[in-house]
């Protein structure tokens, strides 16, 4: 498939059926939404009175921590196999 073709999945987050447009792969697209799905999940187990709009947001607030995480991480390792290698 080309990285340019777009796709269209049906996929159910937080038990609500939504149709996602993207260049991935279905696959990917489910895969991505299936860690949204478990991630609202975690968060609505801890504070289960929280409204869908509330949780969605701690949802994206938490994701990109955790992003933000891997790249300081990656950063780390980049800048120690650059000095490895001098």
């Amino acid at each position: 498939m080309s990285g340019q073709e777009k796709v269209r999945v049906s996929v159910l987050i937080h038990g609500r059926q939504y149709t996602i447009t993207g260049t991935e792969s279905p696959d990917h697209m489910k895969e991505v939404a299936g860690i949204v799905d478990e991630k609202m999940r975690e968060i609505n187990s801890i504070n289960p009175n929280l409204n869908t709009e509330t949780l969605a947001v701690l949802t994206a607030v938490n994701s990109i921590h955790e992003y933000m995480k891997l790249q300081e991480e990656y950063e780390r390792i980049l800048q120690e196999l650059n000095r490895i290698k001098e």
